[in-house]
């Protein structure tokens, strides 16, 4: 019956002691004010304060219920306060994307420098699905390019990457500007040991098209890129991934039709999105991969393409 935003107007009112210098205070007219104390005590039955008095005079029920807004309001105000303070000590992180670890090692020190009271928990892996475990609670964040739908989980976009196909210098298809799905039909396709559903070219570009390569597992990135080098095989990696190498000589990268790109997220429990640890630890992960991964786009401004 009686709200929050009635303490701290009868406190405003208690402190001007008057109705038109509460009103300017609170930014309301002076009739608007009047209206609501008037419905207010209507609805409790009984009178806060003297009308026209000089000073201005509480009734025994306004003195109550500003003693009672002099001991609820600083409690209330002390719980939003420690509500924002980081009661996490332990962030347990995971990724689906291999090749995050290259970028993510360097934000994580940064994370920690800022907040040095929490214990990183990191865990990886290419055959570990981590969603389910976030879901159960086993972890706190995920970095991953899949949505599942009604999950319960909330994904926080971090950037947008191109996935490229990669090939040794020396490979025929290396004389293409674009990739159609109908050149791999006869290629050794490397990835990594993951259901192919999971894989952007095999949803996007290899399944519409129904085209299906010879599949070769690889568990590790720098192998896979050696291995592409040696004409055992293609990939298709992120550009970002394969960039460095790419500049050494070691291998090219050609465009998958039209381009084949793919988003980034950091999926938290929905609800917990806002915790001050988790929304750091996302800050500082997207902030250090926009400013330091060639190729990707900043997926809160989708135009900007950062190559450096």
């Amino acid at each position: 019956m009686i709200e929050l935003k009635h303490l701290r107007t009868l406190q405003t009112l208690r402190n001007t002691g008057s109705l038109a210098a509460a009103a300017a205070q609170l930014h309301q007219t002076q009739s608007a004010l009047s209206h609501q104390f008037s419905d207010l005590e209507q609805r409790l039955g009984f009178r806060l304060f003297v009308r026209k008095s000089q000073p201005l005079r509480f009734t025994p029920q306004g003195d109550i219920l500003l003693q009672l807004a002099e001991q609820v309001l600083p409690q209330i105000q002390q719980a939003l306060q420690a509500c924002d303070q980081p009661h996490q000590t332990t962030l347990r992180v995971a990724i689906e994307c291999h090749s995050c670890i290259q970028w993510l090692t360097p934000a994580l020190d940064k994370f920690r420098q800022s907040w040095p009271q929490v214990v990183m928990d990191f865990k990886s892996g290419v055959t570990f699905d981590p969603q389910p475990a976030l879901q159960q609670g086993e972890l706190d964040v995920v970095l991953t390019s899949d949505i599942l739908a009604r999950s319960g989980l909330f994904y926080s976009p971090m950037f947008d990457f191109e996935v490229r196909l990669v090939l040794a210098t020396d490979h025929p298809l290396a004389q293409l500007e674009q990739i159609s799905p109908e050149d791999l039909a006869d290629e050794v396709l490397m990835i990594y040991p993951v259901q192919r559903q999971r894989l952007d070219i095999w949803r996007h570009f290899l399944q519409p098209a129904g085209v299906s390569p010879a599949l070769k597992n690889v568990d590790n990135t720098l192998l896979m890129i050696q291995m592409v080098s040696a004409r055992m095989g293609i990939a298709a990696l992120p550009h970002w991934v394969v960039e460095s190498f790419e500049k050494q000589g070691l291998v090219v990268t050609r465009t998958l039709g039209e381009g084949l790109w793919s988003r980034l997220y950091a999926a938290v429990r929905d609800g917990e999105q806002r915790q001050p640890v988790l929304e750091a630890f996302i800050r500082f992960a997207r902030q250090h991969a926009c400013e330091h991964l060639p190729f990707v786009r900043d997926a809160a401004r989708p135009g900007a393409v950062l190559q450096r």
